[in-house]
């Protein structure tokens, strides 16, 4: 018997079908350098990342004499007790890499000035989209609230294109406030959206939690794909690996995504199988 989920991927397929182009797009982002600002240095020690993630980042200072020509830059960097990476304050260094190849930046809160300022260096922002008061305090430890983060994101499209990144489960493995997120998105200007799923990772707060569950994260794909029927659904590189990553990504190209991210090998015969072209990118999704 046909369960709820199934017909929900059956209508999110159609729909994706009758707005897009028979192909999805595999990224794999080897072509785009990820850069910390920051080092392996954070104020926040966030519950879901606590640092750990910048470890693997290349060190602005190294990025800029290496050798290495990429033709894109990851911007990111340890927050502040703000909210904000703190981009702005090598601003000199970020121009020069601006000069070598496109600028991804993962930039947080902003206030009108300093949006203006990082779009002069953007290509595009990436925008941690938060739906729920309640988890930017369990999280992030921040004071700050929903409507910040959409004075920010309402900010920053005001200079240059914005891709809003929701963090599926991100407080502690559970959903609580990703519908909210795509409720307010679809009262905004959107032009793609991208979808992270949280990652227990060790070391950090979060480390014993699980992810959700793969028919959870379904679900919400298939909702975000009917309330935003001709906008572009990426499924982002921040996700569980192993058979967690294959059963996710083979449900998020049922559910019409346009974009995966380093997706399980699984993936491409079931595309093939769908009919679907392949595109092969070589740099971050949102640029």
């Amino acid at each position: 018997m046909e369960n709820n989920l199934d017909r929900m991927l059956k209508v999110s397929w159609e729909i994706r079908r009758s707005f897009f182009p028979d192909r999805i797009d595999f990224v794999i982002p080897a072509k785009t350098m990820a850069v910390s600002v920051t080092g392996s240095k954070c104020q926040l020690n966030c519950a879901h990342c606590g640092g750990k993630y910048l470890k693997n980042m290349t060190p602005l200072t190294k990025a800029l004499k290496s050798k290495i020509n990429p033709k894109s830059y990851l911007i990111s960097g340890g927050s502040t007790d703000k909210g904000q990476v703190p981009l702005l304050e090598n601003s000199k260094e970020l121009k020069e890499l601006a000069r070598r190849g496109n600028l991804n930046l993962h930039c947080g809160l902003v206030t009108e000035k300093e949006a203006k300022e990082l779009g002069e260096l953007a290509a595009v922002v990436s925008f941690d989209f938060i739906g729920k008061d309640e988890t930017i305090a369990a999280v992030y430890g921040l004071p700050f609230k929903v409507s910040d983060y959409l004075s920010a994101y309402r900010l920053l499209q005001l200079y240059t294109r914005v891709v809003p990144h929701i963090c599926i489960g991100l407080e502690a493995g559970r959903l609580n406030g990703e519908y909210e997120a795509l409720r307010l998105l679809r009262k905004e200007a959107v032009e793609a959206i991208s979808f992270i799923i949280f990652r227990p990772t060790t070391g950090t707060a979060f480390a014993g939690l699980n992810p959700p569950p793969p028919n959870e994260v379904a679900g919400l794909l298939t909702i975000a794909r009917r309330m935003f029927p001709r906008i572009p659904l990426y499924l982002g590189c921040m996700r569980p690996g192993g058979r967690y990553r294959e059963t996710v990504d083979l449900l998020a190209l049922r559910a019409g995504i346009n974009k995966i991210v380093l997706p399980a090998p699984a993936v491409r015969h079931k595309a093939a199988e769908l009919g679907l072209e392949i595109g092969l990118i070589e740099e971050c999704c949102s640029l």
